[in-house]
């Protein structure tokens, strides 16, 4: 669903072609994609939780959160040099379409894998025993506070991600006049550093603990969003590949144990359900409402300081998470009830 979604953005008429249209398809597929994200990330995170050994689940478990700033790498890559090799006009034109189509590829590795992938031991192990028949409905009754903690783990983290390697290309490209590819290559470099110390990060969760990374994380990431916009404004490459690069490797601090520590609230029989509703439908409100809450935000002031408090505010939310959530690094997944 989601390689063939991508694909067909790439394929998309213009407005010039079928008018309403156009949008209102591309609107279509977007939401596709964000089905198939709501699926996917729960049962490739936990299905990694479920098999990793306990004394480094937190390491194995990062590598599909890897994927975030991985595909961000690649994306970025691709239009800095469509954006690079093409003139504006030719950009706008049809270079758009190149990243897009050539995601099929990855349709084609992801229909690889899928074929190879079995249950976990500790699934099938539950299994025997018959599953859940509404899941959905079990955990919101028997889970809340698990659900409201995976929530705020997920919320500033998501929040000042979208600000970060989204709101940033509206802001330095439109508000202030930047260059498009001084923007595109920063999020490529920050992107790649996020890649790089993200297992260091989670590797770091599994001796010291998911809360005390998951924490320094959020209030490393809320200190530096105060630098964030007055480096950005300064204009010049160096100071805008320092604002994008730190904020997303502080992300990938909380980004890297957000797996293991999201997956290791709720039991077994309830696992896949928990986990991706704590996650997705905090997307819903954080992730994709950021970018455009932030560019009201700036309109309504004409000033960047309160979408520097919207992002502290968000990390507030997934400090107290933090707090209030338990330690569970080396939990044994199958003792959770």
């Amino acid at each position: 669903m989601m390689g063939l979604s991508t694909t067909a953005i790439g394929l998309l008429p213009t407005y010039a072609t079928i008018g309403v249209w156009a949008p209102m398809l591309l609107i279509a597929l977007r939401l596709v994609q964000g089905f198939a994200v709501g699926g996917e990330w729960g049962g490739a995170v936990l299905i990694v939780a479920e098999i990793a050994p306990p004394r480094s689940r937190g390491f194995w478990t990062c590598w599909p959160q890897v994927g975030a700033p991985a595909g961000n790498l690649l994306a970025a890559g691709v239009f800095a040099l469509a954006s690079a090799a093409l003139s504006d006009a030719d950009f706008l034109a049809w270079g758009w379409r190149i990243p897009f189509l050539a995601s099929f590829v990855l349709v084609l590795v992801g229909w690889w894998l899928r074929r190879a992938v079995a249950e976990s031991a500790v699934f099938s192990e539950e299994a025997r025993e018959g599953v859940e028949r509404f899941p959905a409905l079990e955990v919101m009754r028997r889970r809340g506070r698990a659900l409201l903690t995976g929530a705020g783990l997920r919320f500033g983290e998501n929040l000042c991600y979208y600000i970060a390697a989204t709101f940033v290309m509206t802001y330095v490209t439109e508000i202030r006049g930047g260059d498009r590819s001084m923007v595109l290559q920063a999020v490529l470099i920050g992107s790649a550093l996020e890649c790089l110390t993200m297992p260091l990060f989670a590797a770091l969760s599994d001796r010291v603990g998911r809360r005390l990374v998951y924490g320094a994380g959020a209030a490393c990431t809320a200190i530096w969003f105060l630098l964030f916009f007055p480096l950005l404004d300064m204009g010049d490459r160096v100071s805008v590949t320092l604002a994008i690069t730190v904020a997303m490797v502080a992300h990938g601090a909380m980004y890297a144990p957000q797996g293991a520590f999201i997956t290791e609230l709720f039991p077994t029989r309830l696992r896949y359900s928990g986990a991706s509703i704590a996650y997705q439908a905090t997307s819903i409100l954080a992730g994709s409402l950021a970018p455009l809450i932030a560019l009201s935000l700036y309109r309504a002031y004409g000033a960047t300081w309160p979408v520097t408090a919207y992002v502290v505010a968000g990390l507030l939310v997934t400090l107290v998470a933090v707090l209030a959530a338990r330690e569970t690094r080396g939990i044994d997944m199958a003792s959770i009830s």
